[in-house]
């Protein structure tokens, strides 16, 4: 029997764990959780069509707030219909914050940083780590973090903005996607305890804020006057690999009134199994869960298994337009010299456009070409495989061989 609360509902667990298949109804269309997101950063998933997305099997598509905030602007993007309306896809669509360009414009600026990163690198207790601060690096940070909200440059032009909780959920609004996420500060793994714990207590405001502008614009026009619907908003929980802080995010966000709950960085590699845990295990299970940013094989399985919805990450295309695709036996890397005359296709078996048509030669010569065609097909492979990797837990919960499918497939997977 389905338990279901507001638009999300839960058919089946998996036995003794935290993980789940649901439904998440949403305006335009339902999504079979879980799900992968592809991400549309700038209403476009790079070097492929709204057509060709659909086709992979993608349920919905995920744009980013502060790109198009500056290009080409919300309120024309609000003219044209919305974010979906303007880019062509009819299905669900999802709006980040902004909160991740604080991180990427601000503390991670000009540096080799990653919100997710293995805990090797550091010499000191993973509890008092000793940050490596921007504004000491070569490059001056274009994000600066306030009480009230972030100063920025834009990296188009230089111009200065200002972006508050408000603005964040006003712009994402005007946006109108589906599904939308409350402002929050995203930070690196390395940064120390103190400061750790200073971002945990504003992006906890940043949410309260969040969410009473949102409900301040959804009450202000009657259901027949909202253009694009009942905009569903997501509370995200932070606190780093801090097990104390994630399940205070946890606590607090969870006692916010929220349609649904992200799952920010920062992680390290290794315990990110852990963190995410700590978080399931005290959200309201019958709200749907978005882990922010994470997409490799073996981080999916690890995310189903521990109660995660949704999933977004740019690596599937990012990595297929570098050459770097996805097989059973692990990623390859397809502009590598055997390549050149491997004539059969990049995975044997898969039913994507990529692989029934072309072999792994035939590819490897677009990318040695630089042809654009190369990085249209690559990214029609990987996406297929990652999608297709989900739809597959998804039908493994149904059936009740989730464990049986995760420990077949990361046997075989090289990079687990």
């Amino acid at each position: 029997m389905k338990e279901s609360m507001g638009n999300f509902s839960i058919e089946k667990r998996i036995s003794g764990k935290l993980g789940r298949a649901g439904i998440l109804k949403t305006h335009h269309g339902q999504i079979n959780t879980p799900a992968f997101v592809p991400v549309g950063t700038k209403a476009t998933v790079k070097s492929i069509t709204p057509e060709q997305i659909k086709g992979l099997g993608a349920q919905v598509v995920l744009a980013n707030t502060y790109h198009l905030y500056l290009q080409p602007g919300d309120e024309l993007v609000m003219e044209a219909g919305g974010v979906g309306n303007f880019m062509g896809w009819s299905g669900p669509t999802m709006t980040d914050s902004g909160g991740f360009q604080v991180f990427s414009l601000g503390t991670a600026y000009g540096k080799e940083l990653s919100k997710v990163v293995s805990s090797a690198s550091w010499q000191t207790d993973p509890n008092l780590l000793i940050p490596e601060r921007a504004d000491e690096g070569n490059l001056p940070r274009l994000a600066k973090v306030g009480e009230d909200g972030v100063s920025f440059k834009s990296h188009l032009d230089g111009s200065l903005h200002y972006i508050t909780p408000e603005r964040s959920i006003e712009i994402q609004h005007n946006l109108g996607a589906d599904i939308i996420f409350a402002f929050d500060e995203c930070i690196s793994p390395s940064e120390d305890l103190k400061y750790q714990r200073e971002s945990l207590e504003r992006t906890h405001r940043w949410a309260k804020r969040s969410l009473e502008q949102h409900r301040k614009i959804q009450t202000s026009l009657p259901e027949n006057q909202l253009q694009f619907g009942r905009q569903a908003l997501f509370g995200i929980v932070q606190g780093g690999r801090n097990e104390d802080l994630r399940k205070k995010s946890a606590t607090i966000i969870g006692g916010m009134d929220f349609d649904g709950y992200g799952i920010g960085g920062s992680f390290a590699k290794e315990d990110m199994s852990s963190a995410v845990r700590w978080v399931n295990e005290i959200l309201e299970e019958e709200k749907p869960r978005h882990l922010l940013g994470i997409g490799e094989p073996e981080d999916l399985f690890m995310g189903v298994l521990n109660g995660v919805d949704l999933f977004d990450c740019v690596l599937p295309t990012r990595n297929a337009r570098n050459g770097t695709l996805y097989t059973s036996v692990g990623k390859i890397n397809i502009t590598n010299a055997k390549y050149t005359k491997d004539f059969s296709p990049i995975e044997s078996g898969c039913d994507c456009y990529a692989c029934r048509n072309f072999s792994r030669a035939y590819i490897s010569h677009l990318f040695r070409g630089k042809e654009m065609l190369a990085a249209i097909l690559a990214t029609i492979h990987n996406l297929y495989f990652i999608i297709n990797l989900i739809k597959q837990m998804r039908e493994s919960i149904l059936e009740d061989n989730f464990q049986d499918l995760k420990e077949a497939f990361l046997k075989k997977y090289k990079n687990y």
